[in-house]
């Protein structure tokens, strides 16, 4: 009996492309910055480009790169990362960039407008959230942020301190009803 090839089961178990996000593809992240995410209340995220060097690039990819002490600025118009530290290519030259320098950040003039108009309320900042690489192009996910109270910081320990003895309990349930 012949079957379409349309309709004959697929083979590989299911492991083809992934993709990440909407757009381009899978992402392999090189630096996160968890402390961010503990210190702020992240209201919305963007995905920027970054103006890099052939030496920043070949660092990137050695992921030896530090976000902690980041921040993003817009200076007449133009979105800068400052203080994120991508080390110095070690095979480099004179060619060599300096760790701390500020990168340009690539952004739609609609998503500079409106991150400069939130950024000049009160509390309000933009920070780095990962850098990553995306189809080959070095990425930026930035985020506008709150920051967070000290109680704030210890609620949200609590909740996830919370969320994961839950998590062991059902498991070790689970667990008891597999063995009985």
């Amino acid at each position: 009996m012949y079957v379409p090839k349309e309709s004959q089961p697929k083979q590989g178990g299911g492991a083809g492309k992934a993709r990440d996000g909407e757009k381009g593809g899978k992402r392999k992240i090189v630096a996160q910055n968890k402390k961010a995410r503990h210190d702020y209340a992240i209201i919305d995220t963007y995905e920027a480009g970054l103006v890099l060097t052939g030496t920043e690039v070949k660092s990137l990819r050695e992921g030896r790169t530090s976000l902690t002490d980041g921040f993003v600025q817009i200076d007449r118009g133009e979105a800068w990362l400052h203080n994120a530290h991508i080390p110095e290519y070690h095979q480099g030259s004179w060619t060599n960039h300096s760790a701390r320098r500020k990168r340009k950040l690539l952004l739609h003039r609609e998503e500079i407008d409106k991150l400069e108009s939130k950024a000049q309320e009160t509390g309000h900042t933009i920070v780095p959230l990962a850098l990553y690489f995306r189809d080959g192009r070095a990425k930026a996910e930035i985020a506008l942020a709150r920051g967070k109270k000290e109680y704030d910081k210890r609620q949200t320990l609590r909740e996830k301190q919370d969320r994961r003895e839950s998590d062991r309990a059902i498991a070790a349930a689970k667990r008891r009803q597999r063995g009985a």
